[in-house]
């Protein structure tokens, strides 16, 4: 008996550990607010963004986008030490915009995927378990850049600027100069 247990704990860790990952990887819920339109609220991810159909808009808006050098400079200093949590609705045509450039230019930085929270909001900016409220997030794309669980900065829709990736080099940079 005792040899039985031996052999198959490890396969019951293995197998609950996959239902955990697989129930983790889809904490959001999908909701139909307008006609023709599909709405995520709650955790998401890019992979979900480039596979789904419904979000041909993520492809489109990669189109010719030169990422900003100071944001790209400072997300490659930065790369261990903050995060990024990001509220994006999937029916808004800022986030449309920004976030497939967001996920462009992260990936020139070489920053962790794993250091990126999307979440997807429904057209009231709320969220699941009321993060976005709870954070004072009332317009989307918000980036909020993290580090040691307090917020540095957030770049809101395309920010005071008009280019999102502009500000948060800014943001980036100050870190840079006072880490």
């Amino acid at each position: 008996m005792r040899n039985f247990l031996k052999k198959i704990t490890p396969v019951f860790i293995l197998t609950f550990s996959f239902a955990f990952t697989v129930h983790a990887q889809s904490q959001y819920e999908v909701l139909h607010e307008q006609p023709n339109e599909k709405t995520l609220k709650g955790i998401i991810s890019r992979q979900l963004l480039i596979s789904d159909t419904s979000f041909h808009w993520y492809a489109e808006n990669l189109k010719g986008y030169k990422p900003n050098a100071a944001a790209l400079e400072g997300l490659q200093k930065q790369k261990d030490s903050i995060q990024l949590l990001v509220f994006m609705g999937t029916w808004c045509e800022d986030s449309h915009f920004v976030i497939p450039k967001l996920f462009a230019l992260t990936d020139a930085a070489g920053f962790p995927q794993d250091r990126i929270t999307l979440i997807g909001v429904d057209r009231n900016k709320h969220t699941l378990s009321h993060l976005s409220e709870a954070l004072h997030v009332d317009k989307v794309p918000t980036i909020m850049v993290m580090k040691n669980g307090k917020e540095i900065g957030r770049v809101v829709e395309y920010g005071k600027y008009g280019l999102y990736d502009m500000e948060l080099g800014e943001i980036l940079k100050t870190l840079n100069e006072h880490p």
